[in-house]
């Protein structure tokens, strides 16, 4: 029969029946999962990282971890949070030194900018490397204020994951492929009318001068068209 808990046990609640050396067992998985953790979210790529950065990361999720079982569970005992935060904020703090001196270790842990649309045109070899897709670009333009692609002359991703959008002045819009979705529900694949088309995937600008079926980007090889649109 399971004895009841002594409220205030001093010892359960700051070892339980641990010998005090198991903290250095605590010390040595927190390093471990730190490592994990620091691991997977570069492997994950920029978009789990928005607007923290990968070290902050992994510290809120450990922390959290390590602050959130003590608080609820009687055979968690104190000691072994407390190493937790201390290892934590250590590897934190040694991490963040390594990446602010060392420009090889900060580019391999925390990615590097990369441009994503440049002259109105989605680098779409780019975006797959990010593992980014199109319609999350399109949302994250459309936040900003851009109704369609030629107005935009460069877009990089940061290390963050936020987008960085860069519009072309105003008088040199180029026409483009719309990012509206209800636009760019209009896609086809018979051009049944001359005119400008943008395709459909990349935003490629292509004037086709009479009637064509199923026309191939040259960029990326698809064959869905839009009919271009212009904002000045």
């Amino acid at each position: 029969m399971q004895q009841p808990i002594e409220v205030f046990d001093w010892h359960r609640i700051l070892i339980k029946e641990l010998p005090w050396t198991f903290l250095g067992e605590v010390a040595f998985r927190t390093v471990f999962m730190f490592i994990i953790l620091l691991t997977a979210l570069t492997v994950s790529g920029k978009r789990e990282v928005r607007q923290l950065s990968i070290y902050e990361l992994v510290l809120v999720i450990g922390l959290g971890s390590a602050a959130g079982d003590p608080m609820f569970y009687d055979d968690v005992p104190l000691s072994s949070a407390v190493v937790v935060f201390v290892v934590m904020m250590a590897c934190y703090k040694l991490v963040t030194y390594i990446s602010d001196h060392y420009g090889k270790v900060r580019n391999v842990l925390e990615g590097t900018p990369v441009y994503i649309v440049e002259d109105g045109r989605v680098l779409i070899d780019n975006l797959k490397s990010e593992d980014i897709t199109r319609e999350e670009l399109f949302a994250d333009l459309r936040v900003q204020g851009i109704r369609q692609l030629g107005q935009v002359q460069t877009t990089i991703l940061e290390p963050n994951g936020q987008i960085s959008v860069f519009p072309f002045k105003e008088g040199a819009v180029l026409d483009g492929l719309s990012i509206m979705p209800r636009l760019l529900d209009a896609r086809t694949e018979r051009l049944t009318t001359p005119g400008t088309y943008a395709c459909y995937t990349c935003g490629h600008v292509e004037r086709f001068d009479q009637p064509v079926d199923a026309p191939v980007c040259r960029h990326c090889g698809q064959t869905k068209w839009c009919m271009t649109v212009r904002d000045t």
